[in-house]
């Protein structure tokens, strides 16, 4: 078995050489590293030339602007090998991360994916509290927890990427679940190793939070994946509208009524993800009422991104789209 490790990168010069450092001490070297870069302004390709310098076996393609979808598939493009392991910047695998993920696909001949393990780092108390509100705990595998289909974290045949055509390209977010959609869908065999781990570093505050949820909003959307995220929001916050209705007839004193529902409904949804995650983030109780008070703002502010997210794309693409098509009659 020959693997290529296939890495898309862009402005990662903060991260870059932790990843790279994880990939050349893997227990069971990579046979290759592809790297596309998708238009990187800061030394994101710089570094990565230092370690080529060094003579490690890494590919560097300047693929120009290209978002991560499109940065993938150059890179499997241009990969010599049969097996694609798909990793990100950002991202740190474990020393036996490569070897896990070859050793579970030598033992099942019949796989054609393997999906390995990941684990957010909660090394701030903000951070943990942001595992608990949005990253999803984890299952039992082989007798072990794991948190799997994170395509940072998953070994391929070549013929599985061709099969179902690549990535998509048009995202910025969302295209590696309707990729990993597409191999389900298709009828792959797919495994599952959950001692092959890496590691995923979450944003440090509410703020950079808030701009990468606007992000994924927007293109969950796009990918036309709205049903899985952004329909419980809404219709959650249209049962909040309706509750803000009799203000018409009882006037702005009213206003304490959806707002205390509001806040409660916060408080409801922090103590259910406080719950969901009591096993892998355990905590007395007064760390937990702590976590609460952090958690009920980010969640918050995780609904916040949402709608912003979808504004976003109601002006970028809807209404450009219509705009567009009242020219297209205008001009017929």
């Amino acid at each position: 078995m020959r693997i290529s490790v296939l890495v898309p990168v862009r402005n990662e010069a903060k991260s870059i050489s932790a990843l790279l450092d994880g990939l050349l001490a893997q227990s069971r070297p990579p046979d290759e590293i592809v790297i596309a870069d998708g238009g990187s302004t800061d030394d994101t390709a710089s570094i990565i030339d230092e370690y080529i310098s060094l003579s490690a076996p890494i590919q560097l393609i300047r693929a120009g602007p290209a978002l991560p979808g499109r940065g993938r598939n150059i890179a499997a493009g241009r990969a010599s090998c049969e097996w694609f392991a798909f990793i990100d910047a950002g991202v740190r695998p474990e020393k036996e991360w490569l070897e896990s993920l070859a050793n579970r696909a030598s033992e099942e001949e019949e796989a054609d994916v393997v999906y390995g393990s990941y684990e957010p780092v909660a090394d701030t108390f903000f951070k943990e509290c942001a595992a608990i509100a949005y990253v999803s705990p984890p299952n039992s595998d082989h007798g072990l927890p794991m948190r799997s289909h994170f395509i940072a974290c998953t070994l391929m045949r070549r013929k599985v990427w061709e099969q179902v055509g690549g990535f998509p390209e048009h995202l910025r977010s969302a295209e590696d679940l309707l990729f990993m959609f597409r191999i389900e869908d298709a009828g792959f065999v797919i495994t599952y190793e959950p001692a092959a781990k890496v590691y995923w570093d979450l944003q440090p505050g509410l703020w950079r939070t808030f701009k990468r949820f606007v992000t994924y909003s927007e293109n969950n959307i796009r990918a036309n994946l709205w049903k899985r995220w952004q329909s419980p929001i809404f219709k959650r916050y249209i049962l909040l509208l309706v509750s803000a209705l009799p203000i018409l007839v009882f006037g702005y004193k009213w206003t304490i009524v959806p707002l205390v529902l509001w806040l409660l409904m916060l408080s409801a949804r922090a103590s259910a993800a406080l719950w969901r995650n009591r096993r892998c983030y355990p905590g007395s109780p007064l760390r937990n009422l702590k976590r609460l008070c952090v958690l009920i703002p980010l969640i918050a502010t995780l609904d916040a991104a949402t709608f912003v997210g979808t504004g976003r794309w109601l002006f970028k693409d809807r209404l450009r789209l219509s705009d567009k098509a009242a020219r297209v009659r205008h001009g017929a």
